[in-house]
């Protein structure tokens, strides 16, 4: 036998296989394998705060365009509507297991909070926002405090379709490059965290597909708890992969969700060295929590 016919045959054979097993081949998407190479460039040079796939261009948010605390008729009309269709779709893709939570950790951290508090989390798919929301409204909370999400600027004034409604409508908080919206954005999160409620900010200021490693924090999350003497709760998530194959080719992942205990800021300090220092017990937090979990080392890959 020739060696394409070996190969070819070899080839039927395994397709012959996962027939059988009721698992059909699925071929890796290639959009998929670019990003995950461009991760890896990305950390060996270090650059953790680069998104690893192409953003649409950013079209300005103006002040007039959001209204940040939702105080207008209309705005709080199109909250409640965003929550139904979000609340439907997230029953939907948990039902289907295109969403696992397979285990939460240290609910009562999250429930034990009093005050307005920033949550931290690690950012690797859009799905992790929907188990934070999720895992919010199965809290102690729901009712009586509400949840906020940072979001960047491009999200909020294009992003098409489905999700781009949720972004413009779930309580977001948008970022942007004006700088009179930019003080809106600042006003707002003073009064959010001052009245009692609760804001979801990505430190790592980027997304990086199925990424399982932490990456390097920024400090402005750790600012606005410093500023407004309420605490950080680090979310940190983990991930497995399951039996199920996605449509990309890769296993689906199932998460377990690691809630911690609150960082306060320290007493006696500047707001900066407060924010300097939540920062780090934060990152240290996720490192320790990713090391037990995989059971290795965190190193990065760097550049010779």
């Amino acid at each position: 036998m020739r060696d394409g016919e070996r190969a070819d045959g070899d080839k039927k054979g395994r397709e012959r296989f996962h027939i059988r097993h009721g698992a059909p081949r699925i071929e890796k998407d290639p959009e998929r394998l670019r990003v995950l190479e461009r991760i890896g460039q990305l950390e060996r040079e270090g650059r953790f705060d680069v998104d690893a796939e192409e953003d649409p261009p950013t079209i300005p948010l103006m002040p007039d365009q959001i209204d940040y605390l939702r105080t207008k008729t209309v705005s709080k009309l199109k909250v409640k509507a965003a929550y139904v269709l979000a609340d439907r779709f997230v029953d939907t893709v948990l039902r289907e297991k295109k969403l696992v939570i397979k285990k939460v950790h240290g609910m009562e951290n999250l429930n034990g909070v009093g005050s307005g508090a920033i949550i931290t989390c690690n950012h690797f798919n859009p799905f992790d926002c929907f188990t934070v929301e999720h895992l919010f409204q199965k809290s102690r909370h729901v009712g009586n405090k509400q949840l906020f999400k940072v979001i960047r600027e491009g999200n909020y004034t294009n992003f098409p379709g489905f999700y781009g409604y949720l972004f413009r409508n779930c309580n977001t908080l948008p970022l942007s490059q004006n700088k009179k919206t930019m003080y809106n954005f600042l006003k707002a999160v003073d009064t959010i965290l001052t009245r009692g409620d609760f804001i979801l900010i990505y430190p790592e200021q980027s997304m990086w597909w199925n990424y399982r490693k932490p990456k390097p924090m920024k400090n402005g999350a750790f600012k606005f708890a410093a500023k407004n003497h309420v605490p950080v709760i680090p979310f940190f998530i983990t991930m497995e992969d399951g039996k199920k194959i996605g449509n990309d080719g890769f296993p689906m992942q199932e998460y377990t969700v690691f809630i911690k205990e609150p960082i306060y800021p320290l007493e006696g300090c500047s707001e900066r060295q407060q924010a300097e220092e939540m920062r780090d017990r934060n990152y240290r937090v996720w490192k320790q929590i990713y090391e037990e979990f995989y059971g290795i080392p965190l190193a990065y890959e760097q550049e010779e």
